[in-house]
């Protein structure tokens, strides 16, 4: 009885995991969908993404109940309790970054309607690594890799960097020309958007090494 309990106990953790994945792709998606609004000022993309933020709410909220549902029934302990806890603990994370993306997809839309202040190449390049901590974090929980997961926090360092260097051009513009202040700020918005992106990212595998490992980053 006990190893069925273990049994079961096992399936469920491997469920919450494979959903957790899933919730993290659907995030991608988001944050992909925002990425076409701002750069290509594709309003359907900006829709889409807005639309779809509800699923990944309703995500959310399904993990939560389930975990602790597993916590109260089974009484995981050790690393499968770690296990448990970090992945709730994600869970608000991983929303934020949807909630981000749909920020930077109204403003995308918005911004498509008038000329640009200023060519993309720095946001491109944050929406890129955007891109690549995602993919990155699916593979440190499908893996149960604690390295992998510390490769994002590197990555993490490259976004603070642009988004500061982007603070200092857009603060230029505005200096320069009165007239790109309101287009100038909506960006200044939009890359602090996407900054948030990038920490709330590094906190997911942050809660990741402690799952696999005990060590608190």
């Amino acid at each position: 009885m006990v190893q069925d309990d273990m049994n079961v106990l096992e399936r469920e953790l491997k469920d919450v995991n494979a959903s957790t994945v899933r919730m993290l792709s659907m995030v991608r998606e988001a944050v992909e969908l925002a990425k076409r609004s701002l750069l290509e000022g594709d309003a359907e993309a900006s829709e889409r993404c807005i639309a779809g933020d509800d699923a990944i709410d309703a995500q959310q909220h399904a993990l939560e109940q389930r975990i602790l549902a597993i916590i109260a029934r089974r009484q995981p302990t050790a690393r499968d309790l770690r296990f448990l806890g970090s992945v709730f603990r994600s869970l608000a994370d991983i929303e934020r970054v949807g909630d981000y993306a749909v920020h930077v997809a109204r403003a995308g839309a918005e911004l498509a309607k008038q000329p640009p202040v200023k060519k993309y190449l720095d946001m491109t390049r944050i929406l890129v690594i955007l891109d690549q901590m995602l993919e990155v974090t699916m593979r440190a929980l499908t893996d149960e890799d604690a390295d992998v997961a510390r490769s994002v926090l590197v990555m993490d360092d490259e976004i603070d960097e642009l988004y500061e260097q982007i603070q200092r051009e857009l603060l230029t513009y505005m200096m320069a020309d009165p007239k790109t202040i309101t287009p100038a700020t909506k960006l200044l918005a939009v890359a602090r958007y996407l900054e948030r992106c990038g920490d709330h990212i590094e906190n997911v595998n942050e809660h990741i090494v402690f799952w696999l490992t005990g060590e608190r980053l």
